[in-house]
């Protein structure tokens, strides 16, 4: 009994005081993310438009995957497929995609400010899950960052999704 009490008092016991908190360090940017730094997500409302032409560079109407960065955290992200749906400059202007299904718990996300739209399933996912656009969240895409194209997202399913980004401003 004496040892697990000596070592419960070790556990116990107070912290010494912390040193100095250091200054972070710049991080690299991961692998896929823009070199020239996320400038943070696009506010207000894009000229959304359909425009996929068939000459291996991307446009808005298609998905494609990319990095996408985090919104707690820009210089970290993952490669999601993502639908571009405008331009801003040099930059493509996106909402991205998951196979995760909100529908089960959309009264949470919508709390938590997080919209949805039904996409249906393309040629984005190799295993045809259905996806969702998440439409409150407008990435800005660096064009040289999409690490391949997925599919041209249907007309009206692309009238559908800018309609709920619309909505969601």
């Amino acid at each position: 009994m004496g040892r697990l009490r000596d070592a419960l008092a070790r556990w116990w016991r107070p912290a010494a005081k912390s040193p100095a908190p250091r200054t972070p360090t710049p991080r690299t940017p991961a692998p896929g993310a823009p070199a020239t730094g996320y400038p943070g997500d696009f506010t207000g409302i894009p000229d959304l438009r359909w425009a996929p032409h068939d000459d291996g560079r991307p446009d808005p109407g298609e998905v494609v995957w990319t990095w996408v960065p985090f919104e707690e955290d820009h210089t970290q992200g993952k490669d999601r497929p993502v639908l571009l749906v405008g331009t801003d400059g040099p930059w493509l202007l996106a909402v991205p995609l998951t196979s995760k299904d909100h529908d089960r718990d959309a009264l949470q996300e919508r709390r938590d400010g997080r919209l949805w739209c039904d996409v249906g399933s393309g040629a984005w996912d190799r295993r045809g899950r259905p996806s969702e656009a998440r439409v409150d969240r407008i990435l800005r895409v660096d064009p040289t960052t999409i690490r391949r194209e997925g599919a041209v997202l249907d007309r009206a399913v692309f009238d559908q999704v800018a309609a709920a980004i619309r909505a969601a401003r």
